[in-house]
């Protein structure tokens, strides 16, 4: 699913989002000169797997939050952690280093990857910000919107205090 269709997906379902056109980005960093809408819920997204290839984790907190794969591993019991390959990312999310995202779960037909956001985006305004596929923009919409269609299309998602 590329960006336009993912935007006439959102308005076929009335939902509401936002949509910022920006350069391509890969890395939070070349986001700060983006005047963003919500600066405040604005994601960052880790696709990370087991040492043994068998469980995939996209973990989504905000832009400004660390990661810290140990305690996540403890936290959730997981074998150890890596980030998973470019060839994983394409294979399993349809993606593109740099344009990791929660819509990439629209690719994830086996259901193979597991889905943590960051219980903060539900705070006030309960907005987050993600790619929509594709690096050159980002989705502004209502963090229980993501998570009720991504519950729908089958996705595990867990809302939890990561980071």
């Amino acid at each position: 699913m590329n960006k336009n269709e993912l935007y006439s997906y959102l308005k076929s379902r009335s939902i509401w989002f936002e949509i910022t056109e920006h350069k391509p980005v890969y890395t939070m960093n070349e986001l700060a000169d983006i005047p963003f809408p919500y600066p405040q819920a604005d994601a960052k997204n880790l696709f990370v797997r087991d040492d043994k290839k068998q469980h995939y984790y996209l973990i989504t907190v905000k832009g400004d939050k660390r990661v810290n794969l140990k305690k996540f591993q403890q936290a959730f019991q997981t074998r150890r952690l890596s980030f998973a390959s470019e060839n994983d990312l394409m294979e399993i999310l349809g993606l593109l280093p740099g344009s990791v995202t929660p819509f990439g779960l629209f690719h994830d037909a086996a259901h193979r990857v597991q889905f943590f956001v960051d219980r903060s985006f539900l705070d006030d305004p309960g907005v987050i910000g993600v790619h929509p596929n594709d690096n050159t923009a980002t989705v502004w919409m209502k963090t229980e919107d993501l998570i009720l269609i991504l519950r729908e299309l089958g996705c595990v998602v867990r809302v939890m205090d990561v980071g």
